[in-house]
């Protein structure tokens, strides 16, 4: 996939469609590819972390360092795949699988009560005390039937959904 939108072929873009479940029409997929290519300044085939931050709305984002982790070094394909549960066309457990790896820190597949606190952390800022976190955390884990030794599971996230 080149440096212009004029450089994917059929085959790239049908690839491109069924690596995102087709949340994405051909036209969207090369509206983003030149959106991609723009944010790839140095033609490297991925967006760097550096890339990222020059979208003010992600840069502005409380959650961008985590989202950062995410997304440095995607190259066009995975830019697309990530982009889509972002999409109208994208189900509520797409869109809750996101949510769960942007609490999922580590990428162990399972959202510790550190992992929940530091989200919690960084939403909130200097405007709740580490203690105050906590407290809340706990009471909100305490009535959804879990404790602070607890791990949610992406089961646990979907599961909430239905309930």
């Amino acid at each position: 996939m080149g440096t212009a939108s004029s450089m994917l072929t059929q085959y790239d873009l049908e690839e491109v469609q069924l690596h995102c479940h087709n949340l994405f029409s051909q036209q969207e997929i090369v509206s983003l590819y030149q959106r991609f290519c723009q944010l790839d300044r140095n033609a490297k085939g991925f967006i760097s972390a550096d890339e990222f931050l020059s979208v003010p709305e992600f840069a502005m984002n409380p959650l961008s360092q985590r989202l950062l982790k995410m997304v440095d070094g995607l190259n066009f394909k995975d830019f697309v795949a990530f982009l889509s549960a972002f999409s109208a066309k994208a189900n509520m457990e797409q869109k809750i699988a996101l949510i769960f790896k942007v609490y999922d820190s580590d990428g162990n597949g399972k959202i510790s009560f550190n992992d929940i606190l530091e989200v919690l952390q960084d939403l909130s800022g200097v405007f709740m005390s580490n203690e105050q976190r906590e407290k809340v955390l706990i009471q909100v884990l305490k009535e959804a039937g879990y404790t602070r030794e607890s791990y949610l599971m992406l089961d646990d996230f979907i599961k909430s959904r239905r309930e």
